[in-house]
């Protein structure tokens, strides 16, 4: 079967002078155009390819990339608007429709927008919607704690981020919690830091406990070097110029500098601390 809005492998059944047609084990045949054929394709290979329906609405093949496929998260940007909706930059040549009844607040060309990318079976097309949490997973969460998760920054809150983890859940990081610079639209790997009981979860940037020190001392390292062997920070040091210098905790700074202190590659002083 060919899935529309996903990626297909599709055996290559004949050649035509506008370009190729593929085909599934049922039968079924759709159109890779000449120009995105690969060199040397023949009859008989194999290809990879994204199925979805082009501006005259034919179901076609493309071995371009879209930016998210049906049953992903994504931050696009809006090219237009008309009386049908909003048209959404997906890195195809037909642009992704917004219905109006998907669109959460006021959407003008040239914005920036979080979807889910869906396949609507009523139209069968492909659309987005901007109702996130209605397509987010709520109960079945099968996320242990300390799991690393692949994430999408959302929306800036008054006590963090909202991020989407894994194209699957809604999660929050904390501001407090934060020691890099992150935007909306930055995709990132973090950790779990709690599944609450009401199915809400906690996510962190940096795995916490010892493993994480040895990163961070190796960035501490990379600085003194840089720094000519010396950084004008040590455990009395205020927070915010530890994260600011150094993009960590003091919490884990201190960690870091003590493990690099036993190991005897550097030496702490009053006015900060040396590389040995």
């Amino acid at each position: 079967m060919i899935h529309v809005g996903k990626d297909n492998t599709l055996e290559v059944l004949r050649h035509v002078e506008f370009g190729f047609y593929l085909g599934d084990d049922e039968d079924n045949d759709v159109l890779l155009p000449q120009k995105y054929a690969p060199e040397n394709l023949g009859v008989g290979d194999s290809i990879e390819v994204f199925i979805y329906k082009d501006s005259e609405d034919r179901i076609i093949a493309t071995t371009l990339v879209p930016f998210a496929k049906t049953d992903e998260f994504a931050y696009l940007q809006v090219k237009d608007v008309n009386s049908m909706g909003a048209f959404l930059d997906w890195g195809l040549e037909k642009d992704l429709m917004l219905p109006y009844r998907e669109q959460s607040g006021v959407i003008k060309a040239g914005s920036w927008v979080f979807v889910f990318v869906y396949f609507d079976p009523r139209t069968e097309r492909i659309a987005a919607s901007m109702k996130i949490t209605e397509f987010a997973e709520k109960d079945d969460i099968q996320l242990e704690e300390g799991q690393q998760v692949d994430l999408l920054i959302c929306k800036k809150t008054d006590i963090g981020y909202n991020v989407i983890i894994d194209h699957l859940y809604e999660g929050l990081i904390y501001d407090n919690e934060i020691f890099k610079n992150i935007a909306p639209g930055d995709k990132t790997t973090g950790f779990v830091k709690k599944v609450r009981p009401d199915k809400k979860i906690d996510i962190i940037l940096e795995k916490q406990g010892y493993e994480n020190v040895e990163p961070n001392a190796q960035i501490i390292l990379e600085n003194l070097k840089f720094n000519g062997g010396f950084l004008a920070l040590n455990d009395k040091s205020n927070p915010d110029d530890i994260k600011e210098q150094l993009g960590m905790s003091k919490k884990l700074f201190k960690k870091a500098i003590g493990g690099l202190y036993k190991q005897k590659a550097i030496r702490i002083e009053e006015d900060g601390i040396y590389s040995t």
